[in-house]
């Protein structure tokens, strides 16, 4: 099973995000970080610029939106150029709606739960889904600690995934570094974002290797994905 590597652009020089997006154009994905200042206690930034991402790079765009009313907002996202579109499970008011249109639009749905939101509840909802993402950190700002207490979580989710069938990528975002992802990817994550361990290297690209390497040995003698 192949793992990735999904750079995020708020830990980037937002004056040269263009610069910025070549510099890891070995990534699977680029992660963008949309904030309201209303879901999460910070704002970034939207649509014109996830447009302008689009054009200024072949790296697909995965957009986690961190709003309020995803229900209305996030296909917008996709017509803006986004190959994935997450959305917080506690801001939508109709997930399952909300995930069959960002499909039918054309790119991959995922929903993403903050630390304190179980995954149990949520078992039902797991098919309609392309991607799951589970926050390693308080979502609405970059370079926080990687919680640990997170490892069970992802373990729980990955066990729902085999018991399903389903080929649903399993995210983690936060905290993520070299320090980190080989715990993360042993619990059963698949698809990695990493923000400041990236651009915050001299060297995005070749921290970008770095990770997909230390996650991809682990991977591959993981006890779930032998199973897989």
């Amino acid at each position: 099973m192949a793992v990735q590597i999904t750079p995020s652009i708020l830990s980037a020089d937002f004056s040269r995000l263009a610069e910025e997006a070549r510099a890891v154009e070995g990534a699977d994905w680029l992660h963008v970080d949309v904030m309201d200042n209303h879901f999460v206690p910070n704002l970034t930034l939207g649509v014109p610029v996830v447009e302008s991402l689009s054009r200024a790079t072949d790296t697909p765009l995965d957009c986690h939106l961190m709003i309020e009313d995803p229900d209305r907002w996030a296909p917008q996202y996709v017509e803006a150029g986004a190959g994935s579109v997450t959305f917080h499970v506690e801001a939508a008011a109709a997930p399952v709606r909300l995930a069959r249109e960002i499909r039918a639009k054309g790119a991959r749905a995922s929903m993403a739960l903050k630390p304190a939101t179980p995954i149990e509840p949520y078992e039902d909802l797991l098919p309609e889904l392309d991607m799951l993402l589970i926050m390693t950190v308080e979502p609405g700002f970059g370079g926080q600690a990687f919680l640990d207490i997170m490892l069970p979580k992802i373990r729980r989710t990955r066990e729902l995934i085999s018991k399903h069938g389903l080929e649903l990528w399993l995210q983690v975002d936060g905290g993520v570094s070299e320090a980190t992802i080989e715990r993360c990817a042993e619990a059963g994550a698949d698809v990695f974002v990493a923000g400041s361990a990236v651009y915050g290297a001299q060297d995005p690209a070749q921290a970008v290797r770095a990770l997909r390497g230390k996650a991809q040995q682990t991977v591959t003698s993981a006890a779930w994905a032998c199973n897989h």
